[in-house]
């Protein structure tokens, strides 16, 4: 009953206990915690263009902007937090679908980097492509989104309190802007 393997077992099963409680500790301390923060968004310049697909040969509009982000993340970075993957949503309404959700932008900020993100003057990373010729003149909302990557526990997904509402131009851009 007292062999090598038995004790060995024993060692290895309350290991495991310990450290399933100590993970559990650690999601109970953070859970509760508020993942919001202020983010500032401006937009400095739009375009819309209306392309025509390769193969098909049919026309969607496409929309360009430049925009300027500002947030201060330091208080999402504590014992638990691996990692934030932040983006910025562009949501909008057509005829044919009442919600369309377009992710322009998105950046992965890790424990040891600066944790306050400053974007000036910068170009969405993904196009802004609508299935159709539904972009100009409409309201397009922008807001900045995140998950929080935790070491253990729930994985948030939060959107930043304050977001920018933009009107697309309602002429298309001439070929060479």
């Amino acid at each position: 009953m007292n062999t090598f393997l038995s004790r060995l077992n024993a060692l290895f099963a309350f290991s495991l206990t310990v450290a399933a409680g100590v993970t559990f500790a650690t999601f109970l301390t953070t859970h509760f915690r508020d993942n919001s923060e202020d983010a500032e968004i401006d937009v400095n310049k739009i375009i819309v263009k209306n392309l025509e697909e390769f193969y098909v040969g049919e026309k969607h509009d496409l929309a360009h902007m430049q925009f300027s982000l500002k947030a201060n993340f330091s208080s999402l970075f504590h014992w638990n937090s691996k990692m934030l993957f932040m983006y910025l949503l562009a949501e909008y309404e057509t005829p044919d679908h009442p919600v369309n959700q377009i992710v322009l932008w998105d950046h992965i900020m890790k424990r040891e980097d600066d944790h306050v993100i400053n974007v000036k003057k910068s170009y969405s990373k993904y196009y802004f492509f609508d299935e159709g010729s539904n972009l100009r003149g409409r309201d397009i909302k922008l807001s900045l989104n995140w998950n929080v990557i935790p070491n253990s526990g729930y994985l948030w997904m939060v959107p930043a309190r304050g977001s920018k509402t933009i009107t697309l131009p309602a002429s298309y851009a001439s070929r060479r802007s």
